[in-house]
């Protein structure tokens, strides 16, 4: 671990970015260093870039002063953050991050060795967000800093059900919900609720999801067309992965959607058996033991019959 205000104290202008596709532990992770970084330095310039986000983060504090646009002419940064991630994943971004002068990665994911100047890697970490507030001098904690690191725990844990969840985890989560936001609403609107069409896609791919190495294994399915059809992209689609994982006997779930044509991601959880990470990595990919993914070409039935074969040699 490293003092993060000292890493920061002398620089004019901080970066802070996470990897593409952001799901909820890179919101939380990324905007609570944003709040924190704000808080402490008023008079530095500190920006941070995503990948446009559904509207349910709206009940965020700056959740519009994240920049969504990469401009190329942007000034080299003093320091630049990536966060959740390696720089491999930080998609425009990662121009900012090989330019910055210093190079901060903070991730909890184990197929990252660091790819920074500084690293603060753990893989025992439930989440990123949990990693910023090992590093946050709790005297600038404040109920918003304290509301965007318990959505990022939330979503990286499952709601606390994920075997990723700690003791600490749980110790920690008691000290943000002590300040006071109304939490469960806070789970209710970013982590379960759906729309109307987000249920349909669901159903419509439980509904035509495959089994495979006699019930150990389950995948789903979802095409640009569905995806058109029902109104929804693949932030829409988080979730599906783990309805499957939980199907009665299954040990491990793929959920495959497409990106472009001939082009899908992958989504791969395992309960008890299979390194999911070890076999996201055979593809360019990585991610958790019991939760990774990567991004395949071909048809489906190609992706599937390679990812099975890993899974089986697993199992």
């Amino acid at each position: 671990m490293f003092n993060l205000l000292e890493e920061c104290k002398n620089a004019e202008s901080i970066g802070i970015s996470g990897h593409i596709r952001p799901d909820g532990d890179c919101v939380g992770s990324t905007l609570s260093l944003y709040l924190y970084l704000k808080k402490v330095y008023p008079g530095k310039k500190i920006q941070l870039f995503l990948e446009p986000l559904p509207d349910f983060y709206q009940c965020l504090k700056s959740i519009e002063e994240i920049r969504t646009s990469y401009e190329t002419n942007i000034a080299k940064f003093d320091v630049f953050f990536a966060v959740d991630c390696g720089k491999d994943r930080l998609g425009k971004a990662e121009t900012f991050f090989d330019q910055a002068v210093k190079k901060i990665n903070i991730d909890h994911h184990i197929s990252n060795t660091g790819t920074g100047d500084l690293n603060y890697i753990v893989p025992d970490a439930s989440s990123a967000s949990e990693l910023v507030y090992d590093l946050i001098d709790p005297v600038y904690l404040d109920e918003d800093i304290a509301k965007t690191i318990y959505l990022g725990i939330i979503h990286d844990t499952g709601v606390f059900q994920y075997s990723n969840t700690s003791p600490k985890t749980l110790e920690t989560a008691a000290k943000l919900i002590a300040f006071g936001f109304d939490f469960p609403k806070l789970i209710d609107e970013t982590f379960y609720e759906k729309t109307y069409d987000q249920n349909r896609i669901l159903g419509e791919t439980i509904m035509n999801s495959r089994i495979f190495l006699n019930g150990a294994c389950i995948a789903g399915i979802v095409s640009k067309e569905q995806m058109e059809h029902y109104h929804v992209g693949g932030k829409e689609l988080d979730g599906i992965v783990n309805q499957l994982r939980i199907t009665k006997g299954v040990e491990c779930a793929i959920f495959l959607y497409e990106l472009e044509t001939g082009e899908y991601k992958a989504s791969l959880r395992s309960n008890s058996k299979v390194n999911v990470s070890e076999i996201a990595g055979l593809f360019g990919g990585g991610g958790h033991i019991r939760a990774a993914g990567c991004s395949l070409k071909g048809t489906p039935e190609q992706i599937l019959d390679q990812l099975v074969e890993q899974i089986g040699k697993q199992i």
